[in-house]
């Protein structure tokens, strides 16, 4: 040790300490946050064109922006250990509150899917987003991995009880992406490549029967994937004009508050969920690209903080979490450019958001704590 009290003859810099003050004692991780923060910048700048200029909007999407933010950084400051103590618990209040809708929920727009305490109202399937993959991660912490034929059995029921439960309200997107949260938590958990395929196999055979089992409307949605032109005035609208907007930004877009499908409102759901054909009109397949660059990059820091991880409850969980995330963002567009049906998912961060977006940033709160309650060792 030399002089200055360092080891090496290399002082301090004043970037380290800051950066051990915000990871120690604020328990956040800075380039997930930098990350976030871009997006939600850029999501209020294409919403405020989206909505045509509407500050009650934009002023909406801030409030819960805040909200997100705020929850972000508590459950930031949760150890994993006690996530996971309480991880049964919260599963069962979730599941309570989805019996509970049934019961007292509202309606709106034909599904019974919110409880209205009031003063807040809100879905209770958006609990699910946390509380199933928590659940799961808890039950998987203690086994031996790849889990045994039982542990797989016992998984798909804690999958289908809380996705049964939403798609009878009717809620078939969330559904699947609440099976999507249990599915990618089985996949981290390590399953055979073979019990993979198998139920592909499964799933594909019993596709006819489900076709019949789905709502009438569950079914023009497919439809309407498959050939949107066959009724463009009507259930292929959608897709039609969002293809329109995006084609029509060509390389470098049409610029910002000049999209035309969208300030001419030939767009509908400009501003949930076909928020990205009104960016994508405004600035192009350059905007883009680094949009969907940022997004992978808050995709590619959530799988290094899961890989990180040092037991097996946070590795899953911050996993199954990131990659939820990264689903959103398929279906979101895919579903957009008509590559895939059309399920009501949002796009994180910029489509207009309420429980959604806050329990999107609860979630990423997770993976901060996994990342910066680790226990580092020295030598």
């Amino acid at each position: 040790m030399d002089r200055l009290g360092t080891i090496g003859g290399k002082p301090p810099r004043e970037s380290d300490g800051i950066n051990r003050f915000i990871i120690r004692t604020l328990h956040i991780d800075l380039p997930l946050l930098v990350g976030l923060v871009m997006l939600a910048t850029i999501g209020l700048v294409t919403l405020y064109s989206a909505s045509n200029h509407e500050m009650s909007i934009v002023n909406r999407q801030i409030f819960f922006m805040l909200i997100g933010f705020a929850g972000m950084f508590i459950f930031a400051q949760i150890p994993p250990h006690t996530l996971r103590f309480w991880a049964p618990w919260l599963f069962s209040i979730g599941i309570i509150m989805l019996i509970a809708v049934f019961f007292f929920g509202s309606v709106g727009k034909g599904a019974q899917r919110w409880l209205d305490l009031g003063f807040v109202r809100f879905q209770p399937s958006e609990s699910m987003k946390i509380g199933l993959p928590m659940m799961l991660a808890w039950f998987l912490a203690e086994a031996q991995l790849p889990p045994s034929a039982k542990q797989l059995l016992i998984s798909a029921v804690l999958i289908a009880l809380p996705a049964g439960l939403i798609v009878i309200q009717p809620d078939l997107g969330t559904s699947l992406l609440i099976g999507s949260t249990g599915v990618i938590v089985l996949l981290l958990a390590g399953i055979s490549w073979l019990l993979i395929g198998s139920f592909i196999l499964l799933a594909a055979i019993s596709a006819p029967l489900l076709w019949y089992l789905l709502h009438d409307y569950q079914r023009q949605r497919i439809l309407t994937f498959l050939n949107p032109e066959n009724d463009p005035l009507g259930s292929g609208y959608h897709i039609i004009q969002s293809k329109i907007a995006i084609g029509s930004g060509g390389l470098y877009g049409k610029g910002w508050l000049n999209g035309s499908q969208s300030h001419l409102e030939f767009l509908p759901e400009r501003t949930t969920d076909f928020i990205f054909a009104v960016f994508s009109e405004e600035f192009g397949f350059i905007g883009i690209i680094l949009l969907m660059s940022l997004y992978m990059f808050i995709v590619v820091r959530g799988l290094y903080i899961a890989a990180q991880a040092q037991d097996t409850f946070s590795r899953l969980l911050s996993g199954s979490l990131i990659l939820t995330f990264f689903v959103y963002i398929f279906v979101n567009t895919g579903m957009v450019m008509g590559l895939l049906p059309v399920v009501g998912l949002p796009l994180p961060l910029l489509s207009l958001g309420g429980t959604s977006l806050v329990t999107l940033m609860a979630g990423f709160g997770i993976i901060m704590s996994v990342h910066t309650h680790r226990k580092l060792y020295s030598t």
